[in-house]
């Protein structure tokens, strides 16, 4: 039983002294001083995180920004091929089918001939 109390009185102890609100021998600084400090410390972080995220952000941005006019440019110039490759299918085409018709005219003419 002795044992118990004892127990229970560095228990008492040892958190009537860890509750203590005086200034603390190590730092000199009372606990409300420590939150103060914890809490300025904790803006400037909450800053600089914010900071870092905002640039991270604009960079992500500025390359994906980047990367979309690349291929908006390279689809403009794929196009423009195709385009004028296009044009000079349709222009063989065309001369193939003048070819044809002339051909088929000229058989025509000669089969009216004889």
């Amino acid at each position: 039983m002795n044992k118990l109390f004892i127990a229970l009185g560095l228990v008492a102890t040892v958190a009537l002294v860890g509750c203590n609100k005086d200034k603390a021998p190590e730092t000199g600084a009372t606990t409300g001083e420590h939150l103060e400090n914890a809490a300025s410390q904790a803006t400037h972080d909450i800053a600089t995180a914010t900071d870092h995220a905002a640039s991270e952000t604009k960079a992500a941005t500025d390359t994906a920004t980047a990367k979309i006019n690349e291929a908006a440019d390279e689809a403009a110039a794929k196009t423009q091929a195709a385009a004028a490759d296009a044009k000079a299918a349709v222009k063989d085409a065309t001369a193939h089918v003048a070819g044809a018709v002339e051909k088929g005219a000229a058989d025509v003419k000669e089969k009216a001939e004889q």
